[in-house]
């Protein structure tokens, strides 16, 4: 199975015996249950649909909060409709891949987004805080796709290419991944296999 749905939980850090100390984020990864098998002559490619995560009123159209759908090489029936995937799919110093909704800042000024110096605090300075000029003379006489503005800042789709698993715990359901990774506790986090 090439990942596995998860909820953060927050950060903590092992102690090893040399002394070593080693931060470390918690993800509770409950059994995913495989909604839906793809194949390549029904869907024309073969992936794996994953459920995480149930409502308190079960719902008959949703019955998973979360349903993210997992890439596979080839299916070979080994996967079937109601089938757990649990953490014991991971080992200790595997490398994978995470993805996770980073934290929302809210409406943020170009100084804290895109990290532009401020002008002058000096009298008789009007620049502070400001963006400055915008536009451009006639030719062409817009402003270009992409212009580094205030905006909502944060809530964006942030993934790891090289996360490093440090713990699996199979009693209880548990994920360590060595450092920080985005998103607030209580979110979602995808874990996946790194292709060899």
């Amino acid at each position: 199975m090439p990942g596995i749905l998860g909820k953060k939980i927050g950060m903590t850090r092992l102690i090893q015996d040399d002394g070593r100390v080693i931060p470390l984020t918690v993800v509770q990864c409950e059994p995913n249950q495989v909604t839906q098998v793809k194949t390549t002559e029904k869907d024309g490619y073969p992936a794996v649909v994953l459920g995480f995560g149930s409502f308190q009123k079960p719902k008959k159209t949703r019955p998973f909060r979360f349903q993210r759908e997992f890439k596979l090489i080839d299916v070979n029936g080994e996967m079937k409709k109601g089938d757990e995937v649990k953490v014991d799919i991971f080992e200790d110093g595997e490398e994978v891949k995470v993805t996770a909704f980073s934290k929302g800042k809210g409406f943020a000024g170009v100084i804290k987004r895109h990290h532009f110096r401020s002008g002058p605090s000096s009298h008789g300075s009007h620049h502070h805080r400001e963006p400055g000029s915008i536009g451009m003379c006639a030719k062409p006489g817009r402003v270009l796709k992409g212009k580094r503005m205030p905006g909502h800042m944060g809530n964006e789709k942030v993934t790891l290419g090289y996360a490093k698993v440090v713990y699996v715990n199979l009693e209880k359901n548990l994920v360590g991944i060595k450092g920080p990774i985005p998103g607030g506790n209580g979110e979602l986090v995808i874990i996946r296999k790194k292709s060899k």
